[in-house]
């Protein structure tokens, strides 16, 4: 009896160390009560179907490939048996996964991709989930609630494939995409954020004026994204920046202007000014509160003509105007050069014909640029083409107007403006015109009256 059992045991023993327990399976593939040489036998032999099912559907049906075993994978497949052996048999179910000696790309690449490509087609005839979203919604912050859909998961999904690649049937789990719920960490994130900015003010300097800019007060509809970008409605920056703009811009507007004489006017601006770009300083204003700036100095301001950049902003004295400047009298057909407040040169000059309604024009502009020597182009009554070459060019408006020595002109009395005047730049005399040229600056407002 003792030998029975002996030779019983050994043979178990013996049975066990060399044949698979009745349910374990290799890829998927069930090797139990083989030996390793008939299990890589029964590898390679094995047919994938290469279907993919996401719960009970089957999303996918592929070609049939084979699993590419090889003789290769012999000493593996020995490893588990020796793994996966027990003293007595055991029916405990266990899968291994064994990378084929003859790797197919066709399950790992190109049916992976294919089930992705099958996953977003399904996906765009079902319903997206709705995430819980923060806003503010005239002044009020509030919480919409989340909806919850049916698209699947698909990077969840696929990362689930991975963990199949060899398997000759593909189950998944079903995994659908969750909402961000209300009362989610990324949601009371978003909301404290909210509520840190309305908290913020930013101080807003025009010239040598400060403007407090209060969220509370200018925000009254935002939102904030995933990544914590927010979404500001401009429209209250805007109406704030506008009637700054309006109080406080030069372009356009009337200057309040003291002769030489003493006498006070009123002249429009005409090239001489500046505005506010209020759409581009929202924007700049949004930005500073989003990042909890405390101020930021006025940027976008615009001109017209030669310099778009805005002139006589950085000048709040003498009603905007300065103390720089060059001032000419229509009238009295003079013109008064001024730097710092004090007379530099003094002139007569001849303006525009008047008779032929080319008069230098009147207004507030500025010296866009200073040229010596210079050729004037361009075109007057009773000479439609003409070129002249002057030793001194320092032109106020687009149209070609501006002060330049006239060697060819014989009369400058008072009144030779009347009849005889220019195309309408400012006719100097020769002998001056250096001292005025030198005195001139660009971008010094000319004011012509």
């Amino acid at each position: 009896m003792i030998i029975v059992i002996m030779i019983a045991v050994s043979s178990m023993y013996y049975y066990q160390s060399t044949h698979f327990n009745s349910n374990i399976t290799i890829n998927g593939t069930n090797v139990g009560g083989l030996t390793a040489e008939k299990a890589i036998k029964k590898l390679t032999s094995t047919v994938l179907k290469n279907d993919v099912y996401v719960g009970k559907k089957l999303i996918f049906d592929g070609k049939d490939t084979k699993t590419g075993f090889t003789d290769k994978n012999l000493p593996e497949i020995k490893k588990i048996l020796k793994s996966q052996r027990t003293f007595f048999p055991s029916s405990k179910a266990k899968n291994y996964s064994v990378l084929p000696a003859k790797a197919d790309y066709y399950r790992s690449k190109t049916m992976k991709k294919q089930v992705e490509d099958k996953l977003l087609t399904l996906n765009k005839g079902l319903k997206a989930p709705k995430d819980a979203h923060v806003q503010l919604n005239q002044g009020k912050i509030s919480v919409s609630k989340s909806e919850a859909g049916n698209q699947y998961d698909i990077t969840g999904l696929l990362k689930d494939y991975s963990k199949h690649e060899y398997s000759s049937i593909i189950h998944l789990d079903a995994k659908f995409l969750q909402p961000i719920k209300a009362n989610s960490p990324i949601i009371k994130e978003e909301k404290k954020k909210l509520q840190e900015l309305m908290t913020r003010t930013v101080e807003y300097k025009v010239q040598n004026k400060v403007y407090a800019f209060k969220a509370s007060d200018v925000i009254k509809n935002a939102s904030i994204s995933k990544d914590n970008k927010y979404t500001i409605d401009p429209t209250e920056i805007q109406n704030k920046i506008a009637d700054i703009n309006r109080t406080q811009s030069t372009l356009h507007k009337n200057y309040t202007f003291k002769t030489h004489s003493g006498k006070e006017i009123s002249i429009k601006g005409e090239s001489y000014g500046w505005s506010i770009n209020v759409v581009e300083e929202s924007k700049r204003i949004a930005a500073a509160l989003e990042k909890g700036k405390k101020s930021i100095l006025a940027y976008n301001v615009y001109g017209i003509g030669w310099n778009t950049y805005g002139v006589g902003y950085h000048t709040t004295a003498n009603h905007g105007i300065g103390n720089t400047y060059a001032e000419v009298s229509i009238k009295d057909q003079k013109i008064w050069i001024y730097k710092d407040g004090k007379l530099k040169v003094t002139t007569k000059v001849v303006t525009g014909r008047h008779d032929t309604q080319e008069d230098t024009p009147k207004g507030v502009w500025y010296i866009m640029y200073k040229a010596s020597p210079s050729v004037l182009k361009g075109s007057e009554v009773g000479n439609p083409n003409y070129s002249i070459k002057v030793n001194y060019w320092a032109p106020f408006t687009n149209s070609g107007c501006g002060f330049h020595d006239a060697y060819w002109r014989t009369n400058w009395a008072s009144d030779a403006y009347l009849h005889h005047g220019s195309g309408g730049c400012v006719n100097t005399p020769p002998s001056v015109m250096k001292a005025v040229y030198d005195n001139l600056e660009q971008n010094e407002p000319v004011i012509i009256y």
